[in-house]
């Protein structure tokens, strides 16, 4: 009877462990998007990170920071204005603050999302 009890028991943890990691993908947007999808927003992601750190390292050299272009000239250019179907751009408001923002462009992906970044290092989705 014991033996019972330890076999549901353990089922149980690993049901109850197994439902919280795909909750945990889902709500990390990994496991609602088809894979080639996560893959191409996660690269996303990584480009936006590189272009916020590339304005760190601008604003302390320069005093205000920077756009697109300013970024590769002063560097930066391995940051992309183009990359897996999105478009790039940055706004820099002098010394306060500075929004990239990565749209989506290709027509074969309706419904991808468009990413942006700022001054905070937080990458959000609309």
């Amino acid at each position: 009877m014991k033996g019972m009890f330890t076999i549901v028991g353990l089922l149980l943890a690993l049901g109850v462990g197994y439902f919280l990691y795909t909750k945990s993908l889902t709500s990390a947007g990994v496991g609602d998007a088809p894979p080639q999808q996560t893959i191409d927003t996660i690269d996303i992601k990584t480009n936006l990170m590189n272009i916020a750190q590339a304005e760190r390292i601008y604003v302390v050299s320069h005093g205000t920071y920077g756009t697109l272009e300013q970024l590769q000239q002063d560097g930066s250019s391995a940051l992309p204005t183009e990359n897996r179907g999105y478009v790039f751009s940055v706004t820099p408001i002098g010394a306060q603050s500075f929004t990239a923002v990565a749209t989506p462009t290709d027509p074969n992906r309706p419904g991808w999302p468009t990413l942006t970044i700022d001054q905070t290092m937080v990458v959000t989705s609309k």
